[in-house]
């Protein structure tokens, strides 16, 4: 699991407060309706749609929710003109990060970004400068209490998944994205599934074990994270679980 991936986890652990969570509803509720302008609103025939719905109620999105992304992802009711974009460079420490963003106000959404890459002493680059050192992934996080982590992997790879790690009561399972779907259906009836999504991979990682280091790149990440307009970060950065004990406090 990636040093960004568990600080996330982490916060999530300490609770999440109702302005974070309807921050997250948005977000999800835009994957919703991009994956229907892209793909049409019938989820049998819609990967992404399928997949942007079951990761909405895995955090407790309630269906009601669920309901008006769609119509508004086929035009029905309120809509607006969202782009997706991406965006990517470096931050603090060197580390790659690709920013994926949706929004009505492009200018808006780059100046944003921009200005929260030079603030933390990074930079923005040009198209394909940092994610050839990304590979798209899927990923299913399994909660694990430790007795049944390897027949979980085990059955996970029987599955079609490509690789499995352990950490912090999570068990991470990489697949092909286009063998998620199957994979996950395999395990959902047996283990506790918190989420399921497609992720930019880092191929290497840097790793930052320096506490003030560390904490600005979390601080870096954290305020792109909360821009209402950022929908993922992705970065290769990764740090000690005790450095990031440390920094939660």
């Amino acid at each position: 699991m990636s040093g960004h991936s568990k600080w996330s986890q982490i916060k999530r652990q300490k609770g999440v407060t109702d302005a974070r969570r309807g921050q997250l509803f948005t977000k999800l509720a835009r994957d919703i309706i991009m994956a229907v302008r892209e793909g049409g609103a019938n989820p049998d025939s819609n990967f992404q749609l399928r997949l942007a719905i079951q990761k909405a109620r895995d955090n407790n999105m309630p269906s009601d929710n669920i309901e008006r992304a769609l119509k508004r992802g086929s035009g029905e009711g309120e809509t607006s003109d969202l782009v997706e974009i991406i965006l990517e460079g470096y931050g603090p420490s060197g580390i790659a990060v690709l920013v994926q963003a949706m929004s009505d106000k492009r200018n808006r959404t780059v100046q944003e970004i921009r200005h929260a890459f030079v603030r933390y002493g990074g930079n923005l680059g040009e198209s394909g400068c940092v994610s050839w050192l990304f590979e798209n992934r899927g990923v299913i996080s399994v909660e694990d209490d430790g007795s049944n982590a390897e027949e979980i992997e085990l059955k996970a790879i029987d599955a079609g998944a490509e690789d499995t790690r352990v950490d912090n009561g999570l068990i991470e399972i990489y697949t092909m994205p286009e063998d998620l779907e199957k994979v996950r259906q395999a395990l959902e009836a047996d283990v506790n599934i918190v989420s399921t999504e497609t992720s930019m991979r880092p191929k290497t990682t840097v790793y930052l074990d320096d506490e003030r280091k560390a904490g600005q790149v979390l601080n870096f990440l954290d305020a792109l994270e909360e821009m209402d307009d950022v929908q993922r970060v992705f970065s290769n950065v990764d740090f000690p679980d005790s450095v990031l004990e440390k920094l939660h406090g």
